[in-house]
């Protein structure tokens, strides 16, 4: 360890997460120093009340005035984890400014706001890291960023949202509705009493906007990215994708399409139970990575959580506390590639279309030149009876957003079709 130098550290916010933080830094802190290179001394954090009880810390490190952490000349590292946009976005443009890195577990923020961040910190010669923004304590921006970027990754898929995988989870093993695990989900803490930025996506379109910038090196914003939930997912739903051997996942997915653009979406899809992310169960999250010399890689393990996600922090603090030791920074923003934002009716998938029809003669034939005049190939087809009226479950072959768009909209408007009950993604071999 070196004998010359301490980095000193502050922190913006002290929840669940910077609990855990600022207690493993204190429990670790001769193996973490050594790690380093340098002692690790954690000299400041800025809370909103300095009252709350947080146990084990030290209580003469709080402050209110989080200007102050970001003013101090003696810290080095700033670690951001107050969440939200503001004022989070200005005392780190702030501390990057003073010279500090900074290491931020603020998706949000950096999907939304992470061009100026990233130009800031690059113009400084400063770090930004953020391990912990994407799947808690899963290891892979580091390796999209450094382990990968000899090769050329073609598509990442990743189940990104702890609170929908439970839900979907118990709705594929026990045939619940969608309401009454949600309920079950916030009464053990695994989602908000606002469950909206989970069960809607919004959580999970932040992290694709991540994953797809690192991923193909453009910017890539959390406004690029198509996005639905699962509230509208039905036990039917999860019903006919077990028939199917398949299970609904939400999965955050950014590609490179034909013609090297960025497709990246958020939404339910079923994915075949042979594949590694079927078998990703309640809480846990995975990221699925495809690259042209490496071929398939899945990073898997808890998602979110104290524990978990403080891990992911603290590497980041040895990795820039190393930095700060030797004088240098770590891999800097990587936009070179500056490709376009596929439109999502540009993209390219299969489709299940349930719907209810009139069981009479004529009917499969008149659904199947509907399909044929939109340019969508059917891949199989199943019906039953129920009463007057039959279930009829479309599978295609891949097809465009568009195309499929114009096709369930002339299908609406048929007199024989009762109602279009759902569309889904199918994640196949021509997806």
């Amino acid at each position: 360890m070196s004998a010359h130098k301490n980095i000193y550290i502050g922190m913006l916010g002290c929840g669940v997460v910077g609990s855990q933080v600022a207690a493993l830094l204190e429990k670790n802190n001769a193996e973490l120093s050594t790690r380093a290179g340098a002692k690790l001394i954690l000299k400041k954090i800025a809370v909103r009340d300095i009252k709350a009880a947080r146990e084990g810390i030290n209580q003469s490190l709080f402050t209110t005035d989080a200007q102050s952490v970001i003013d101090d000349s003696e810290i080095d590292i700033i670690i951001e984890v107050m969440g939200g946009i503001d004022p989070a976005r200005e005392l780190i443009l702030a501390a990057i400014k003073n010279g500090k890195s900074v290491i931020t577990a603020n998706k949000a923020l950096l999907a939304l706001h992470g061009a100026d961040l990233f130009t800031a910190a690059d113009n400084k010669g400063v770090d930004l890291y953020y391990e912990a923004a994407v799947a808690g304590a899963i290891p892979i921006i580091r390796p999209m960023r450094e382990s990968l970027v000899g090769d050329q990754i073609t598509r990442v898929m990743g189940i990104v949202n702890g609170t929908t995988n439970y839900i979907l989870t118990k709705m594929d093993e026990e045939g619940r509705a969608f309401a009454d695990v949600l309920k079950e989900a916030q009464s053990l803490g695994y989602a908000e009493a606002d469950p909206t930025a989970d069960v809607e996506g919004i959580d999970a379109a932040s992290k694709a906007a991540i994953i797809a910038g690192l991923a193909f090196h453009s910017r890539v914003s959390v406004d690029d990215v198509y996005r639905e939930g699962i509230s509208s997912i039905t036990a039917d739903d999860v019903a006919v994708a077990k028939t199917m051997n398949h299970v609904i996942k939400l999965l955050a997915i950014a590609e490179l399409t034909s013609d090297d653009r960025i497709s990246v979406r958020v939404h339910p899809t079923l994915i075949p139970r042979s594949h590694p992310l079927a078998a990703v169960r309640n809480a846990f999250n995975a990221v699925f990575v495809e690259a042209k010399s490496a071929g398939q890689l899945m990073f898997y393990g808890p998602g979110a959580g104290g524990a978990p996600t403080a891990s992911a922090i603290l590497g980041d603090v040895v990795a820039v506390a190393r930095h700060r030791v030797s004088d240098s920074v770590g891999p800097r923003e990587s936009d070179y590639a500056d490709r376009a934002i596929a439109p999502i009716g540009d993209t390219k998938t299969q489709f299940l279309i349930r719907l209810n029809v009139a069981d009479k003669p004529g009917v499969l034939a008149a659904i199947a030149q509907v399909f044929a005049k939109e340019g969508v190939s059917i891949q199989t087809v199943r019906q039953s009876g129920r009463g007057n009226d039959a279930e009829l479950i479309v599978v295609s072959h891949g097809a465009t957003e568009e195309a499929l768009s114009s096709t369930v909209s002339a299908l609406s408007k048929m007199d024989i079709v009762t109602k279009v009950e759902s569309v889904l993604r199918v994640l196949g071999s021509q997806s």
